[in-house]
Parts: C-alpha cells; sequence; structure tokens
C-alpha cells in the first residue's frame, strides 16, 4: 500500500502517498541536558466498556507496556495526568490503581522514573464549601501517592477556584500541601485552553498578577520545589517567568505550541518539559534531545521542528480534547488493538481533524509501520462513510 485515500475539507477525497517508515530507533538512553517527562494516556478495555461515558474500563495491560515503551526511550512518565483523561473519563479510583500499578512497575523497571499527579478530582466542585474541603481531597490523593513511594506532581484543582477568594487562598492553600510532602515537588499551573474550568487560576485572570502570586510562592518553598509545568500556549509568558525562577527550581514546558523553541532556549536559559506530545512522537524527540546533547542544535530543531505542526493541530481548540489525537496515533502505530477511550472520548474530534493527524505524522517520520497505520485509517474512514 503506496497511498491511501483521505478526505479534504471540501468534502473531495485525495490520494495521499505514504512515506518511510519511522527512521527513529525505539529504544534510547536518557538525554544528559534536558529533564523530560511524557504525560502518558491510557488504554481503555473496549470488553469491559458496557457504560463508557459513566463508568471507566482500562487495559491494565497494554497501558503498563506503553509506559515501558516510553522508559525504554529515556523518558521520565507524568503519571495520572491530564493525558491520562485525568477527571475527564478517568475517575479517581481508577486513576489511584494506575498511579499503584504504575509506581510497582517502576520499581521492577531499571531506570524507571515518573512523578503522579495528585489533585482533588474525587471532589465534586459544586460540593466544595471551603479550603478545607480542597485540602482534604488534596490530602487523600498526596497520601496514597506517597504511600506507594511516588513523588508528587501538584495539580490544578477545579474545586479551589469556586472557594478561593484571593490569591492569599492560593498560597494557603499550597503552602500547607509543599509542607506535608515528603519530597520535592513540582507545580501545574494549566491554563484555560485545557480546561475551561481553571479560568482565574492563582486568584486573577491578569497573567503577571497570576505570575506574582506562584513566584511568591515558590520563593517562599524554593527547597521543597523540583521546579513548575506551565501550559499556557504562550511561549514569551514562559520565558517571561522561567527567567525568575530562583535558582534550583526549574521550568517544565507544557506548550504543545512551542515545545521546540522553549526546550532548545535562548542564552538567558532554557525549558525542560513534561509534555502531552512526547507521548506519540516519543522516539523521534528521543533523537532529537541526543542530537542537543551531541551539540547538535541543527539537527535538533531539524527532527523537532516538523512535529509542532502536528501538536498545534492536536492541540488545536478545544484544547482539552487532544488525548483524542494521542489515542488515535497509539492505536495507529500499533501500540492497542482499537481507537477507543474512557469515556467514549474518541468521538470529540471529527474524520477530517484525524485525517489531517494521519498526514502530518506521516510527514514527520512518526509511522513504524506505515501500512498499518493507512489500512487502521481506512477502517476508520469507511466508519465514517469515507469510501
Amino acid at each position: 500500500m503506496a497511498e491511501i485515500s483521505l478526505p479534504r475539507a471540501d468534502g473531495s477525497s485525495e490520494r495521499y502517498p505514504l512515506a518511510a517508515p519511522s527512521p527513529y530507533p525505539r529504544t534510547a538512553s536518557a538525554n544528559g541536558v534536558r529533564t523530560v517527562y511524557a504525560a502518558a494516556h491510557v488504554v481503555a478495555d473496549p470488553l469491559k466498556l458496557q457504560e463508557p461515558w459513566r463508568v471507566a474500563a482500562v487495559d491494565w495491560d497494554a497501558t503498563l507496556a506503553f509506559r515501558h515503551h516510553l522508559w525504554g526511550l529515556g523518558f521520565k512518565v507524568a503519571e495520572a495526568m491530564d493525558t491520562s483523561q485525568r477527571g475527564m473519563g478517568l475517575d479517581w479510583p481508577n486513576a489511584a490503581e494506575l498511579i499503584t500499578c504504575v509506581l510497582a512497575e517502576a520499581k521492577a523497571t531499571p531506570g524507571a522514573d515518573l512523578a503522579c499527579g495528585a489533585g482533588t478530582d474525587q471532589l465534586d466542585p459544586h460540593a466544595a464549601r471551603s479550603l478545607d474541603d480542597v485540602l482534604r481531597a488534596y490530602e487523600e490523593q498526596i497520601a496514597h501517592v506517597e504511600k506507594h513511594g511516588g513523588k508528587i506532581i501538584l495539580m490544578a484543582s477545579r474545586a479551589l477556584c469556586p472557594v478561593a477568594k484571593s490569591p492569599d487562598d492560593y498560597l494557603a492553600v499550597y503552602s500547607r500541601l509543599i509542607g506535608q510532602c515528603r519530597g520535592k515537588v513540582i507545580l501545574h499551573w494549566l491554563g484555560e485552553m485545557f480546561d475551561p474550568a481553571l479560568e482565574g487560576y492563582w486568584g486573577s485572570r491578569d497573567f503577571r498578577q497570576s505570575m506574582e502570586t506562584v513566584l511568591t510562592l515558590i520563593r517562599e518553598h524554593a527547597a521543597k520545589i523540583d521546579g513548575i509545568k506551565v501550559s499556557l500556549l504562550d511561549a514569551g509568558k514562559e520565558i517571561e517567568m522561567r527567567r525568575l525562577l530562583p535558582e534550583g527550581v526549574v521550568m517544565y514546558t507544557g506548550d504543545d505550541f512551542n515545545y521546540a523553541e522553549l526546550i532548545a532556549g535562548d542564552e538567558q536559559g532554557f525549558s525542560h518539559g513534561l509534555l502531552g506530545i512526547f507521548d506519540p512522537i516519543a522516539p523521534a524527540a528521543a533523537a532529537a534531545f541526543a542530537r542537543l546533547e551531541a551539540g547538535d542544535r541543527a539537527g535538533f530543531h531539524a527532527i523537532l521542528d516538523p512535529t509542532v505542526a502536528l501538536s498545534r493541530r492536536l492541540f488545536e481548540a478545544p484544547t482539552q480534547h487532544y488525548k483524542c489525537g494521542v489515542v488515535f496515533l497509539a492505536w495507529l502505530n500499533g501500540f492497542q488493538k482499537h481507537f477507543r477511550m474512557v469515556g467514549g472520548a474518541e468521538s470529540a474530534r471529527g474524520i477530517l481533524h484525524y485525517a489531517d493527524l494521519f498526514r502530518l505524522a506521516d510527514q514527520s517520520g512518526l509511522f513504524v509501520e506505515p501500512e498499518l497505520a493507512a489500512r487502521r485509517m481506512e477502517h476508520l474512514c469507511a466508519l465514517n462513510g469515507v469510501a
């Protein structure tokens, strides 16, 4: 199969020629120049998705196998984060089991490393009445992660937004949580483009006011903070904040639009990475980091820059549905046998979106077996009435 018929936005179709198989290795050593976490997706179990909108069902074997794929490429794993459909199909009981399973798997896997999201998604935001309600929810999840030996990523809380009355409330909640954690934590600033319920997080809709609140928190607790992941899809804002971080606290870019330039950095510094896009582009990204470690910045950009167009399409508004593209590409690349998601979320994007992701992934050299990817894409087109 040298080509595939793909739909166009005008209702026509095109014969799209397939590129060569991916040139990137399936294993790699961890790079020595950037700390990179891949926020990993979960694989649903379609045979147990009897009520997919209400009850999550996870294929644990396939989910763990994908973590081994990421570890084998030198990535750390950011577990039970937004990419895993946390709070958007994956409920806290399943997230807790995911954390337990993956931490146990990591302990038995030489070189495996991860950090785990602790949030408040077991607490209905409409049921939260006080900061203490939010604190109890956070503390339950932190206790679970630490019980199993995990490192904490303090996720943004939907429940905190409606009960926090000022920046001081955010400082009080986070200060208490950071003080209680056994080790260093990673903070997480997730913009409203990823989750509209988080608009005005940190007590203001003004970026600089919010940034100053976060920087106050970081300066007061720098010894207990590894870094902060910023997901605002604005390179300028991230760079501005990066330059103001105290020594010893790093910036983890969560900018899936501008990660190549932010990770490459400039004369005043660079960002590390904690990204959902690393899930589908892991082999290419690992090859790019090897070039960067060797001092070959041009080679780094030659590999990673073409993936940015894919990421921008994958994370386009409504951005919270980007997980559909992540799972879609995992299916095309043979990491799972089906294109189903917990919560039935695969229906949140249309066939034209998926067709564009196919083209862009192929052009980025991401398909290990292009013919397998093409056959699966043809099936999806047929299901959508595209001959």
